[in-house]
């Protein structure tokens, strides 16, 4: 293993993981009132009403057909009865459907950002990173999943890249494996590593955010205040005290 394979295969994961917590953490602190998908909504909803489910759905479909992939080893699969052939033929099934729609929903939000105005507008420099780094991100999966495993040879990645995830996490990764691995495979983990260091100082923190504070605040009480028209004192701006 050359001295590039242990910077990309053994530093680079603790580094793009430590820079993902420590980043939300800075941006927790420091920038709350930033900490909002900044929607635009407003600006235009009939490309947003197609784009947005399709590249949602995709992503959990996809984030679904990793976690199964790359966490669970394929001596559990097996124990329970689901043969390599049968779990091939699922992922690789599941994982077409959930790119294409991932590349379809984002290249509509893409497009929708682009051409209109208000919307292009009100978008800044690191959404347009987000974009790229997102996309190349979502591509290079897609050319694992069609182009290696549908049209390809396949690559058994349970074998090789899984494992080395799973020692990411266990504080030994085997950096070897991903130095044998396809250049898409090392491209599209590469990527995803830069990715997550990107995600807290992007949009995408929204998705570590749940209204439950909504479940406890007290209620918005409103009142209206009639305005006497007889009367001859002017209107005042502001708060005035309740009787």
């Amino acid at each position: 293993m050359t001295p590039l394979d242990t910077v990309l295969w053994v530093m680079l994961p603790y580094v793009s993981l430590t820079v993902f917590v420590v980043g939300h953490w800075w941006r927790y602190r420091y920038d709350q009132f930033g900490w909002t998908t900044r929607s635009s909504q407003i600006y235009e909803g009939r490309l947003l009403r197609w784009g947005s489910p399709l590249f949602h759905l995709g992503i959990l479909m996809a984030l679904g057909g990793h976690v199964v992939g790359l966490v669970v080893p394929d001596s559990w699969t097996g124990a329970v009865g689901i043969s390599e052939h049968v779990y091939h033929v699922s992922a690789v099934t599941m994982g077409t459907v959930a790119g294409t729609m991932t590349v379809v929903g984002l290249a509509l939000l893409i497009v929708r950002r682009r051409s209109v105005r208000s919307v292009f507008r009100a978008t800044t420099p690191m959404d347009k990173l987000l974009y790229l780094v997102l996309g190349t991100t979502i591509l290079l999966g897609m050319a694992n999943t069609v182009h290696g495993n549908l049209f390809g040879p396949g690559y058994d990645y349970r074998q090789s890249v899984a494992v080395w995830f799973r020692g990411v996490f266990w504080l030994h990764p085997d950096g070897a494996l991903m130095a044998n691995a396809p250049f898409t495979f090392q491209a599209h983990a590469v990527v995803a590593m830069a990715l997550f260091a990107l995600w807290p100082f992007t949009r995408l923190v929204h998705v570590l955010s749940a209204p439950v504070g909504y479940l406890t605040r007290p209620y918005l009480v409103y009142r209206s205040r009639d305005v006497d028209r007889r009367s001859s004192r002017a209107d005042r701006r502001g708060w005035e005290r309740i009787s």
